[in-house]
């Protein structure tokens, strides 16, 4: 769950070493545009990334949450390891990946979106550090954008549909991509290991950077050492750096002088005049008002009695991972990453319903008719619905193993396949 010690570092790179003697030069990778068609009807679903087993199930956005079908997101498998293992630098971040942030298994899909036709899924594979567009009904990969550095990470995509923004975390870049061709549109600098990324409808993209997550240099007196940690705000057009945020200065200013500054998921208002955040170690969240530039409210969830407060415990430094609203921006829904619950909470009072007993939820968004806020069970491989009108549970779902990110998507109207079982 943390840091490889030092002999599984050795072994590591002795890995590294060995396997690039003995592998051959890879394939070099092809792309299979997609052929020019008319639109089909559409259905709208949600994709549900299966990290560790490289696959996304594909399930009904409301109603019983049904799966539908599934695709595979490492068509290519092969082929990428072959690159990884001929090359010694690839192959080390490969398998450092593996022991560290993978907890010991390979990140094949972190999140993923489906393009304006829903003919295609574009998916970020940390693993690879890549970006693929997979055909939903062939399966095959339309085209591959390999990322700088060496880990690609959260994505989001533009309101249009058009632009997708990737994280390249080890490089701390953002990539804007057509969603349609994979084609970089632009980029631009980010602070230590991009992560959450939103595009706002005032032509903006703010991406959240986390800093280092990986070491056992947990303690605050030692938050110093955790890089540079800030809210880079871009401008969508012509990706330009509108302003830095650096929310160390806010939330001392709030008195929160001992909390970490490394922002991890977030959820506007619909009016994107509040921003509510979470940061690495806490249970709970900070509210930011976005025009006067500062921190105006704290909710403090509870912990779980049975979670340890060691901090190097926790995975990647997130106590709490996973926030999302309600479309009349009334609640929040907030996933309790290793207290093992998520809840409901009121905006207007900041109190929290039931706590849903939920195993190590990854994420938390919203179902397609928005009553329903629907987290990611990374520890039971499920997916749970909330109702937010009530916080009672309302249904889970089995999916694949290790699912975390969840996106609201469309695929055609009475698609069930491809699918690897």
């Amino acid at each position: 769950m943390r840091s490889p010690t030092l002999a599984r570092l050795r072994r590591t790179l002795l890995c590294a070493a060995v396997a690039a003697s003995v592998v051959g030069t890879a394939a070099p990778a092809t792309a299979a545009p997609a052929t020019a068609r008319s639109a089909p009807q559409l259905q709208e679903v949600m994709f549900v990334g299966n990290n560790w087993e490289g696959t996304a199930d594909v399930i009904r956005s409301r109603g019983d949450f049904a799966r539908i079908g599934r695709v595979n997101v490492v068509p290519d498998k092969a082929e990428r390891l072959r690159e990884i293992y001929a090359n010694p630098v690839r192959l080390a971040y490969f398998l450092g990946i593996r022991e560290t942030v993978g907890e010991g298994h390979d990140q094949f899909v972190d999140d993923m979106y489906s393009t304006p036709d829903g003919r295609a899924m574009v998916v970020s594979r940390p693993s690879f550090a890549d970006v693929v567009s997979i055909d939903v009904t062939t399966g095959r990969v339309n085209w591959r954008f390999p990322v700088s550095g060496h880990r690609a990470d959260h994505m989001a995509v533009s309101p249009d549909g058009t632009r997708v923004a990737v994280s390249a975390s080890t490089s701390n870049t953002v990539h804007v991509l057509d969603i349609r061709t994979g084609q970089q549109v632009g980029s631009f600098a980010t602070g230590d290991k991009p992560h959450e990324n939103v595009f706002t409808r005032d032509g903006r993209i703010w991406n959240m950077s986390i800093g280092e997550v990986n070491t056992d240099l947990d303690a605050p007196w030692l938050d110093w050492t955790k890089g540079d940690r800030r809210i880079t705000v871009a401008d969508a057009a012509t990706f330009r750096q509108v302003k830095v945020i650096d929310m160390r200065q806010r939330l001392d200013a709030f008195g929160h002088r001992e909390a970490s500054d490394a922002v991890r998921p977030v959820a506007f208002t619909p009016d994107e005049s509040k921003l509510y955040f979470q940061v690495s170690f806490f249970n709970g969240f900070y509210e930011y008002d976005v025009a006067a530039d500062r921190i105006t409210r704290v909710k403090t969830l509870p912990k779980n009695p049975g979670t340890s407060e060691d901090r190097t415990t926790w995975v990647n430094d997130s106590r709490h991972h996973g926030i999302s609203m309600n479309p009349s921006g009334t609640k929040l829904c907030v996933a309790g990453t290793m207290d093992d619950y998520a809840t409901v909470v009121d905006r207007a009072t900041l109190d929290n319903g039931p706590l849903v007993t939920a195993a190590k939820p990854y994420w938390a968004t919203v179902s397609g008719d928005g009553r329903a806020c629907v987290v990611s069970e990374s520890g039971a491989d499920r997916v749970t619905a909330i109702d937010f009108a009530t916080g009672q549970k309302i249904t889970s779902v089995a999916v694949g193993d290790h699912p975390q990110r969840v996106r609201l998507a469309h695929v055609p109207a009475g698609w069930t396949g491809p699918s690897t079982r």
